[in-house]
């Protein structure tokens, strides 16, 4: 591992460090301060049923000069449960940029990760920050396939404008049923997972899925600040849903497909679901992640090629699938939240 400059120190966090590091990621990630930010900081890193996520700060000049969280993840192979981490929340005080604090941070925290038994690290990094984690020893997967539906001749049309990034908050609906609402009944969230495909029956044996439980799928998409909701056909949720939630790209508004808890046969509770979702929201389309070996998301959706987000991965002490089609992901295992 490669030392931090000299005029550096790296630790882990504690929480005492946290008044510093909302103060960092005001100044460099536009966080606002106060008790919402604070409420979902606590949610994604200390209630997360994976584990609390690992952070470690950079000291410079008697300051705290940058952070770096990892979120715990947890992934399926066959009948083995493989730890993973995602390269999320990472922020450097604008006074230290240039300093190598993200790279020092990211270093220290790899090598603690290995020596903790994490299996890999997994992100889907943006074009400015791929270069730097290449340098570490990432490696690309691949784009991970996104294809939409039109809701109509509107959502044609603004599909071809909506070439900007999508806003990071919700736009809240009355679609569906309140995923915080749905997914506290354990009974109902488990009836859901046993509809949920998995890498065996997809016939890959070495297929990747994240570990889904009603403990996971209730903290993933219960906060309802988040406005997740839930559709299903007219057999009702237990037969199968889909969580979904609407957010803004440019002038459009889109549908995100988050989960697809549907029976992989049962194309009439799939269908109907989408179709309850661009009825009853009024969205301009439906975006989702196409996944390659089960042929999901057939309904009605055409593949757009070279808009998904790349994935990227490195090992810790387990080598990740290198294929893309390995992956079973939804854009509810990826979106930032």
């Amino acid at each position: 591992m490669s030392a931090p400059p000299p005029d550096v120190t790296v630790r882990r966090a504690e929480e005492l460090d946290l008044p510093a590091i909302f103060t960092v990621a005001e100044r460099s990630l536009g966080w606002h301060p106060g008790p919402e930010t604070e409420a979902h900081f606590a949610w994604k890193h200390r209630a997360n049923p994976f584990g609390a996520s690992p952070m470690w700060v950079a000291e410079a000049d008697g300051r705290l000069a940058g952070f770096r969280t990892f979120l715990r993840w947890e992934f399926r192979r066959a009948d083995a449960v493989l730890r993973a981490v995602r390269a999320v929340d990472t922020a450097t005080d604008p006074d230290f940029q240039g300093r190598g604090i993200f790279t020092a941070l990211t270093l220290a925290a790899l090598e603690e990760l290995r020596a903790d038994g994490v299996d890999f690290v997994f992100n889907t990094p943006n074009d400015q920050s791929r270069p730097g984690y290449l340098k570490m020893g990432w490696q690309v997967v691949g784009r991970l396939p996104v294809a939409l539906r039109p809701t109509g001749v509107r959502g044609l049309l603004r599909i071809a404008r909506a070439r900007t990034p999508a806003d990071r908050g919700a736009v809240p609906t009355s679609a569906g049923t309140p995923a915080a609402t749905a997914l506290a009944d354990r009974g109902l969230a488990a009836a859901l997972l046993a509809h949920a495909p998995t890498p065996a029956g997809a016939g890959d044996g070495d297929g990747l899925t994240t570990h889904r439980t009603p403990e996971y799928l209730h903290w993933r998409y219960g906060p309802e600040a988040l406005h997740y909701r839930v559709a299903g056909g007219p057999a009702g949720l237990d037969a199968g849903a889909v969580v979904f939630h609407l957010r803004r790209r440019g002038p459009a508004i889109e549908a995100v497909i988050c989960e697809t808890l549907v029976a992989p046969g049962d194309t009439a509770t799939r269908r109907a679901a989408y179709a309850r979702i661009a009825r009853e929201t009024g969205a301009d389309y439906l975006i989702g992640l196409r996944d390659r070996a089960e042929r999901r998301l057939r309904a009605g959706f055409w593949p757009v090629p070279a808009i998904g987000p790349i994935l990227t991965s490195r090992a810790l002490t387990t080598l990740p699938p290198a294929a893309l089609a390995a992956w079973h992901l939804g854009l509810g295992d990826i979106e930032l939240f």
